[in-house]
């Protein structure tokens, strides 16, 4: 079995469509509810909407589907997550683990999927992985065996590498952080943290890379770090510090490559989930799933401004390459 192409058994794929279920049908027009960080238009559903096309549920025909959104604007997520339970809808979609306990916080009984890059039993949204309790599943996008493979590969475009720098959240609850330790004391690599917290902490961690002499930075993803995607980039490539990312579009934004798992195939597994509550299965009774498929992109371009080439190991595992 290839390395991308193994499943998390908990549950089975996400991306499934299970043949007995569709063979069900469900009550008439149900109402879906999507609660969002930003906006239709940016944060990336399409995926969600197609799924749920495939499983036959049409917008305006046989679902409902009522949207309410931040705009960027984490205090209104409180407020809006009320209006949608006042909708009363059948089921609630959230996106972002700092989305969904706003919607758990509103309501204790309508069931709630829910797409999370961090740690959901960590973070509190549900009681374990295998058996969430309460009213909220979904899938996240950690994977531990993986948090370290980021220093791995620098590791194998920079052999001789020792000091590398660590973007992260340390509010975003992940094994990132942790795992990169793990792996930097068993390769005698020295790590320098870069946490942050809010938009203001990007220069003095920047800074901090610098005056560290940081040979090597990774991104760990997370809300805060991909808004601030392209400032992040930026500073990588003017300081000729070679930087690697997790999930997410930093390889075709600039960034060396990214490795982690493939948030289209992560989020149309969502309409799966929301196809088996609509058919009358229990949140409680849905394990939370891990991605099911992993892509490495490298941007050859990006390693020219730096003067580096990929080793063959890395060109032959590629899945995608930017030129």
């Amino acid at each position: 079995m290839q390395r991308r192409e193994f499943i998390i058994l908990f549950g089975g794929g996400a991306a499934t469509w299970p043949l007995s279920a569709r063979a069900q049908q469900p009550r008439k027009n149900p109402r879906l509810a999507i609660l969002l960080f930003n906006s239709p238009q940016i944060d990336p559903i399409g995926p969600l909407l197609q799924g749920l096309q495939t499983l036959g549920y049409v917008d305006g025909k046989s679902i409902g589907i009522d949207y309410r959104y931040a705009e960027g604007k984490a205090e209104r997520l409180p407020g809006l997550a009320s209006e949608l339970v006042q909708l009363k809808p059948d089921i609630i979609f959230a996106y972002g683990g700092d989305v969904a306990p706003h919607a758990k916080r509103a309501t204790a009984s309508i069931p709630i999927v829910a797409m999370v890059s961090n740690d959901p039993v960590q973070s509190g949204l549900v009681a374990s992985i295998s058996r969430p309790g309460g009213n909220v599943t979904g899938i996240t996008l950690i994977y531990d065996d993986l948090a370290g493979k980021m220093l791995e590969l620098l590791k194998e475009i920079l052999p001789k590498i020792s000091r590398v720098a660590v973007l992260w959240n340390p509010d975003h609850a992940d094994p990132e952080y942790r795992e990169t330790q793990r792996v930097a004391a068993a390769r005698s690599v020295q790590l320098l943290p870069l946490p942050v917290r809010r938009p203001e902490d990007f220069d003095g961690a920047f800074k901090s890379a610098l005056d560290g002499r940081a040979e090597g930075l990774i991104v760990v993803s997370a809300r805060l770090l991909l808004t601030q995607r392209r400032k992040i980039i930026e500073f990588a490539t003017n300081a000729r510090v070679p930087a690697v990312g997790s999930w997410g579009d930093w390889a075709k934004d600039g960034l060396l490559l990214t490795d982690g798992p493939n948030t289209d195939d992560a989020m149309l597994g969502i309409a799966t989930y929301v196809d088996k509550i609509l058919r009358g299965t229990q949140p409680a009774d849905l394990p939370i799933e891990r991605p099911t498929r992993f892509e490495l992109v490298i941007n050859t371009r990006a390693a020219q401004t730096f003067g580096l080439e990929f080793p063959n190991s890395i060109l032959a595992r590629a899945d995608k390459v930017i030129e």
